[in-house]
């Protein structure tokens, strides 16, 4: 069988030590094939067109044209899979910064390699070049040619045998309906542009808390904590153990932590093993409130590779809960919902758009019938 060609890449930094760690990690890969440099934007999109990239790695800071009007330009002229490659977390404006370049139609962020991060140089091989394979593989378009492109990130088809259902929102009336008391989410890659969506279209007095698991690059989750915090109107925050979760707060499991419920009801979080090769791990907080919260937890699994989330997800449905998983159509990766399809673990398959809506219908309606 003949190989299939190496994935195809063009590097966008000003840095030359960053731009050398990262030829040389990407070079050690007969995967993949770096086709061209820049060191600003806009040398990047004068070279783009004739070296016809698969994916784009880009820095945030630089100088001319940054990141984050590149990514504009980008998805404007030439949609590719972008990757944002920085090491601007150091400041809450510059991680923001960073979330904002995945507002504009970036799918995904990886730490900038250093001299100090060499040490570990396997794994950031390993880790980056599964994320650029990763990337490879996602199809994205723009709608709307604007300086605020709405970008929907499309994967080719996987499985013609999966049909998702449609949900068209209106009122829950069965009485006997449990009443919802936590919303549980799990995403990976694509999840903070998911998340945004949902959490974007919920209000401050939302009744119930939200528990999130995103599987997500360390050092970056308090940017993405500080991105939705300034984008949306719930209190958005990193779990604390021992605190109660409130209505209208989201909480986010710490990095390398597992989050998860007490016997009462509170967070906890913990170190143990990771779970589906993750921690924090969706199908780990999936389980703790299944059974902390037997028929009234709703469980959502949005788009990301792997199968994370997914036994959570029909642990959740097999006590009794309400189970939502994101729709292959609007996934950046159909992978983790898909594998909870499968197993028959989700009783809505939605487009990214309707989930907010229907948790609008079954969760803001109920709890105006139960004061």
């Amino acid at each position: 069988m003949k190989n299939s060609a190496p994935i195809r890449v063009f590097l966008v930094e000003d840095s030359l030590v960053a731009l050398t760690i990262l030829k040389r990690i990407l070079a050690s890969s007969p995967e993949v094939n770096v086709v061209g440099t820049a060191v600003n934007g806009v040398e990047a999109l004068e070279q783009i067109p004739a070296a016809q990239p698969q994916v784009i790695c880009t820095d945030l800071h630089m100088p001319k044209m940054d990141g984050l009007e590149l990514t504009r330009r980008i998805m404007t002229d030439y949609p590719r899979p972008i990757l944002v490659i920085s090491a601007s977390v150091n400041t809450q404006e510059d991680s923001r910064n960073v979330f904002k370049l995945l507002q504009a139609g970036a799918l995904d962020v990886f730490p900038k390699p250093s001299i100090d991060s060499l040490s570990d140089y396997e794994q950031v091989k390993h880790e980056l070049i599964n994320r650029i394979k990763v990337l490879a593989g996602v199809t994205v378009f723009t709608r709307h040619i604007s300086r605020t492109t709405t970008v929907e990130p499309r994967t080719q088809p996987i499985s013609p045998k999966i049909q998702p259902k449609t949900f068209s929102p209106k009122p829950v009336r069965n009485s006997q309906f449990p009443l919802p008391k936590v919303v549980a989410i799990g995403a990976s890659t694509g999840g903070p542009q998911a998340l945004y969506t949902i959490l974007k279209q919920l209000s401050a007095n939302f009744p119930v808390p939200i528990l999130c698991v995103q599987h997500i690059s360390e050092g970056f989750l308090q940017g993405l904590v500080d991105w939705l915090a300034g984008e949306c109107s719930l209190r958005v925050t990193i779990a604390q153990p021992g605190e109660f979760p409130k209505p209208g707060t989201v909480y986010f499991a710490p990095e390398r932590q597992h989050l998860q419920l007490d016997t009462q009801g509170r967070l906890i979080t913990v170190s143990t093993p990771p779970v589906s090769g993750h921690r924090p791990s969706v199908t780990a907080l999936f389980q703790a409130v299944a059974t902390c919260y037997p028929r009234s937890a709703v469980g959502i699994l949005l788009t990301g590779m792997g199968r994370d989330g997914a036994d959570g997800l029909q642990a959740i449905a097999q006590a009794g809960g309400t189970t939502i998983a994101q729709n292959e159509q609007t996934c950046v990766v159909f992978g983790m919902p898909k594998e909870a399809i499968a197993l028959g673990a989700a009783q809505h398959i939605l487009p990214i758009s309707e989930i907010a809506p229907m948790l609008l219908n079954r969760i803001c309606y109920i709890n105006s019938r139960h004061p």
